[in-house]
């Protein structure tokens, strides 16, 4: 079968290419990395045409890819699909020349990360024509001392003793070896994080903390977690080319399967990254879908899940210049109907035209019931805050029920309503609702407001936040910017739980510091000051609710 050339044949004779072409029949011993005979003929190539001149050859020795490059450089035609090995590597080397400069350059070392070659090898070029010495680099199963990149002592091509075959059989034998098969399923997903961000350091750190535990919420094993910082985002991948090449590198050494971002990405964005990097690309708004399809058990909370799900892939339909619309009538309108791409979005626009519709009756069954309540004069505290806080652990202590609580991020989606007798002998309504996260998707948002008008109603918000976290204060002040963006102006009463796991010095600062009450979820004992005070802010809030007349009755009687 004949192969074609790569990269720019302008300028070159038609006997220059045939002799180019005749370099497709040339073969090397599978045990060595380029023949000498090989090197001599490039070389002479090379200079004759005053363009590097680049081969790719397969672990058999046969020349898979020819290429044609510039005085300067030379251009690897795209090979993502291509793999000639069952390892990590893909099971071609490069060798090319140089004309200019001697060694291997910062673009040679790049391409060998990207493109997971066997070897990157520049063969330089003497004036005469001749080989020079022959540099090559191979990457490493570990980063060792932060290098990620193994060189081997330039030679003549003449000199040359590594073996190639048992060179790359010790390469994937240390790279299967350092495998984490032992901690990691085949079928479980292993993660690096990556957060690239303009933001302070210890901001993306802490974010980068949280994005974590929710992959661990998801049953996602982390692997390893990558910060850049930069003043500029990069338009396509994000991250710079040499930590995306570092990525590639740790990725295959760790046996990574998954990358997630902390920032969206865009549609863009996720197709180059996964080109490059051949491997499974999400972001945080992704990752919090997953968990929330996961943890969905009513009706409600799948349709919800649903929802956001749809939301969220809409635009990300891969897109078509409207000159192809079949949609937009006049001439050229006319033909067979619809493409493809706009029967998929109108059958997810319709779908969620219809989910919109179950999700509204479901909501006015919700208000028949808070109306119901209302006659029944019973009042209504919800229990909002931070994910992962402890407020179905709360609502099951309160209660004495058995709610599903978990040590893990959204555990709980679906609103839960227990009644709880107060101290003062009067009873109130306690609702468990879905827990709040900075970043929060806003087609999350959106498809949790049935959910959340539960809050419009309630007579008290009880926002639980964790005081043994150490990031508490950002957790506080992300929950109260979500009730201002909510329009959420009841009253609110800060309660810090797992008071168990700090100082009891601490929890008195606490208190002071923020008026507020402190309790463990776990201990009942605990749980006795905050009732007290829930039900003087209810009969507080009940005062002053009340008409004149009822009012002045009160006072007479205190």
């Amino acid at each position: 079968m004949s192969k074609t050339l790569h990269g720019n044949l302008s300028g070159l004779k038609p006997s220059q290419i045939k002799r180019l072409e005749r370099l497709y029949r040339r073969r090397v011993s599978p045990n060595q990395i380029i023949s000498h005979e090989l090197a001599k003929e490039i070389c002479a190539l090379s200079r004759e045409l005053n363009r590097q001149l680049g081969l790719l050859i397969n672990r058999r020795g046969e020349i898979e890819f020819v290429i044609v490059g510039e005085h300067g450089r030379i251009v690897i035609p795209a090979i993502t699909r291509y793999r000639e090995s069952s390892g990590r590597l893909r099971g071609l080397r490069c060798i090319h020349t140089h004309l200019s400069h001697e060694g291997l350059d910062q673009d040679d070392l790049l391409d060998l990360a990207f493109l997971r070659l066997d070897l990157m090898g520049a063969q330089m070029v003497k004036e005469d024509g001749f080989p020079g010495r022959l540099y090559l680099a191979h990457l490493l199963p570990t980063g060792e001392n932060g290098n990620h990149y193994a060189h081997l002592s330039p030679v003549f091509p003449w000199e040359l003793k590594e073996n190639f075959q048992e060179l790359i059989n010790s390469l994937e034998s240390e790279l299967e070896r350092r495998r984490p098969a032992k901690e990691v399923g085949d079928r479980q997903d292993r993660a690096i994080l990556i957060s690239v961000t303009t933001r302070a350091k210890h901001e993306a750190e802490e974010s980068l903390a949280e994005l974590k535990e929710l992959a661990r919420s998801a049953g996602v094993t982390v692997l390893d977690t990558i910060i850049q910082r930069r003043a500029k985002i990069d338009p396509r991948y994000l991250m710079g080319k040499g930590k995306l090449s570092e990525l590639i590198i740790k990725a295959m050494q760790l046996s990574a399967n998954l990358l997630i971002f902390d920032q969206e990405l865009t549609p863009s964005q996720m197709r180059s990254i996964t080109e490059v990097t051949e491997l499974r690309v999400i972001d945080r708004t992704q990752l919090i879908l997953d968990i929330f399809a996961q943890r969905a058990r009513s009706r409600e909370g799948k349709i919800q899940v649903e929802m956001a799900q749809l939301r969220y892939l809409l635009p990300r339909l891969r897109s078509r210049d409207d000159a192809f619309s079949r949609l937009t009538g006049g001439i050229g309108g006319r033909g067979p109907g619809e493409t493809k791409l706009e029967v998929d979005r109108r059958r997810i626009k319709d779908r969620i035209a219809r989910l919109e519709r179950e999700l509204k009756s479901i909501s006015s069954q919700r208000k028949l019931r808070r109306k119901r309540r209302k006659r029944e004069g019973l009042p209504v505290v919800a229990i909002v805050g931070y994910t992962n806080v402890g407020k179905t652990t709360l609502l099951n202590q309160l209660t004495q029920s058995n709610l599903l609580a978990e040590n893990k991020l959204f555990a709980t989606l679906d609103p839960a309503s227990r009644r709880v007798r107060l101290p003062d002998g009067s009873f109130a309504i306690f609702t468990d609702t879905v827990g709040f996260i900075r970043d929060l998707p806003k087609d999350l948002e959106r498809a949790f407001r049935a959910t959340l008008e539960e809050l419009y109603e309630a007579d008290l918000l009880l926002h639980l936040v964790d005081a043994s976290n150490p990031y508490f204060e950002e957790q506080i002040l992300a929950v109260e910017k979500i009730f201002e963006e909510m329009g959420l102006y009841q009253p609110v009463l800060l309660v810090f739980n797992k008071i168990d796991l700090i100082d009891p010095l601490e929890v008195e600062i606490l208190k002071r510091r923020y008026q507020a009450e402190a309790i463990s979820a776990l201990n009942k004992e605990s749980l006795v000051p905050l009732l007290e005070r829930v039900s003087q802010l209810l009969a507080v809030r009940n005062l002053k609710e009340a008409p004149p007349q009822a009012v002045s009755s009160l006072e007479e009687r205190w």
